[in-house]
């Protein structure tokens, strides 16, 4: 297999193409599916040997001793990004978004509110207000094309309810790699307002060639305060494994956590722990250096073909495999932008208000697929503009 195989994920209920006729009125059966964040490849080898071992074996019991798990985590996060967590801080989650909502009860209250760097993922929000709790946006700045932070700005924006930070990193949907210098702001800035930062930082190891990403967990003086989060799904197209971590370097605030952790009873799903055991590993590590350079090319074509529309500009792509599109050049009501993608090109993806201020005029692509269906969405979109070139 190599990442130009077309895969068809129609009726194998992927929500990614089984659900978007309903949500956004394109067919799967002429539409492309561009919207929900997992890739159209199969994971290496190396995780899908591990499944066929667990068939084999025929009984699927609950899961126990995790040490090679813990030490596969440790692993990849000294060698790929010279970090070392203790074993003690890594928590277990269904997910990322199951680690987020676990957060936000473990150290905040209702009434509190969460500070989001918008336009932002979108799941924040959602569990936030879900929680009761609320959020204070405070909303992201363009420099020389590519978003940036404004910390005199945001200082300002406080109500002082308060009680955590989370940021993206790196982020979805600008694609920035935050340097060491702005994640520095970042830990100030929590540190000035006494929150709990809560760094997401799935896309970690998806970076483009001649970028690299800094843990948060490297800067120093904020370990008191840090919460990491880190998982093998997106970097490995494991999404349905449901499986993440939620890592606290300081012995004090872990406690919370880990005793919200306890009263809802939460333990690990098996398939999660060894599919995350096996492709944290040298075999795994050499699948996402090929797919960073084969999303690097698409990157390449995606962004020469739509930026050659008039008014339409990509966000250059430094990490994630998520396209930012500003079409507010374009002069045109956000409806019939939107129209014109979902029902003239047949492409669903994400409109940018769901991502909170910021997001207007914008849309989030996914351009993890085969380099032939990337090739077509921009030859589509390209039609459905041809009116403006």
């Amino acid at each position: 297999m190599t990442f130009d195989d077309p895969i068809d994920r129609r009726g194998t209920h992927c929500v990614k193409w089984d659900m978007m006729e309903p949500l956004y009125g394109v067919s799967p059966q002429d539409g492309l599916a561009m919207w929900v964040a997992d890739m159209d490849f199969r994971p290496p080898a190396c995780i899908q040997r591990e499944l066929a071992a667990m068939l084999d074996h025929g009984i699927y019991g609950y899961f126990g001793d995790d040490r090679p798990y813990i030490a596969a985590i440790r692993w990849w996060m000294q060698t790929r990004h010279g970090w070392d967590p203790a074993p003690e801080a890594i928590h277990t989650t269904h997910g990322l978004v199951n680690g987020v909502g676990l957060a936000v009860e473990a150290w905040t209250a209702p009434g509190d509110a969460v500070v989001l760097f918008t336009p932002v993922y979108h799941a924040f929000a959602r569990v936030i207000r879900s929680a009761g709790r609320e959020v204070t946006e405070c909303p992201l700045v363009v420099r020389d094309g590519r978003y940036a932070m404004d910390f005199d700005g945001y200082d300002a924006l406080l109500t002082g309810r308060e009680r955590m930070v989370i940021l993206c990193s790196p982020h979805n949907p600008g694609g920035r790699v935050w340097t060491p210098d702005e994640l520095e702001q970042v830990a100030d800035f929590a540190r000035r307002h006494d929150l709990v930062l809560v760094s997401d930082e799935i896309h970690c190891d998806l970076v483009m060639p001649g970028q690299r990403h800094t843990p948060m967990a490297l800067i120093p003086g904020i370990e008191d305060r840090l919460v990491m989060m880190t998982a093998t799904t997106k970097t490995f197209n494991i999404a349905g494994a449901h499986i993440g971590n939620v890592i606290v370097p300081d012995a004090s605030l872990r406690a919370p956590f880990a005793q919200k952790v306890a009263a809802l009873g939460i333990s690990p799903n098996s398939f999660g722990m060894r599919m995350a055991t096996a492709a944290y590993s040298p075999e795994g590590a050499d699948w996402v250096d090929a797919l960073c350079a084969y999303l690097d090319g698409n990157r390449r074509l995606f962004d020469d073909g739509v930026n050659a529309i008039p008014g339409v500009r990509s966000m250059p792509l430094e990490a994630t495999y998520l396209a930012w599109v500003d079409f507010r050049g374009l002069g045109m009501p956000p409806e019939e932008i939107t129209r014109r993608i979902a029902q003239e090109a047949r492409i669903a993806v994400n409109a940018g208000p769901s991502f909170g201020t910021g997001g207007e005029g914008f849309a989030r692509v996914n351009i993890a697929a085969p380099r032939a269906v990337v090739a077509e969405a921009v030859a589509r979109l390209q039609r459905a503009f041809a009116d403006v070139q």
